[in-house]
């Protein structure tokens, strides 16, 4: 089967930047599990998988307007200590997720870290940047109806939530 929007891809990816490793699924021992085509990878990742294959291996360089967008200067916020888990252990250039309102998550990076707040620029880490990815895609499934029906891929044994 050809994954296509609404089908499970199961993948392993490596991810680097600039010449540098960012990420490895590998080293986890975890690869990535996603029901293609709602909007839970970078636009242009989603758009690459289409039409593989479990086996296939293949690379994509994608660029900014692919992947984080442009960086945007002056993109910065002062935010209260509270809104970041470990907050008193962030230091200036930490990647750190924020905890925004609708209960969603934005990842941001430490800019100054204050007695009661924390400064940050909303830009994401990887904004600006190209991005080239190798992958191995191990699977490609239809989508249960469960899956379908919460919007993401269940694992081995479904849903923990």
């Amino acid at each position: 089967m050809k994954a296509s929007k609404d089908s499970v891809v199961e993948f392993h990816y490596i991810l680097s930047s600039d010449g540098e490793q960012v990420e490895n699924s590998r080293e986890s021992g975890q690869p990535l599990l996603l029901l293609l085509g709602r909007g839970q990878l970078i636009p242009g990742m989603e758009k690459a998988l289409e039409g593989h294959e479990g086996g296939d291996t293949f690379t994509v360089e994608l660029g900014p307007d692919e992947a984080y967008g442009e960086r945007q200067d002056g993109l910065t916020q002062r935010v209260p200590k509270k809104y970041f888990q470990n907050a008193q252990r962030l230091k200036v250039g930490d990647a750190t997720v924020l905890h925004v309102k609708e209960g969603g998550q934005r990842i941001v990076t430490v800019q100054k870290v204050g007695m009661t707040t924390i400064d940050v620029d909303l830009n994401h880490p990887m904004a600006g940047k190209t991005l080239n990815f190798e992958i191995e895609v191990l699977s490609v499934r239809e989508a249960t109806e469960e899956e379908l029906k919460h919007g993401h891929a269940h694992g081995v044994g479904g849903h923990q939530h």
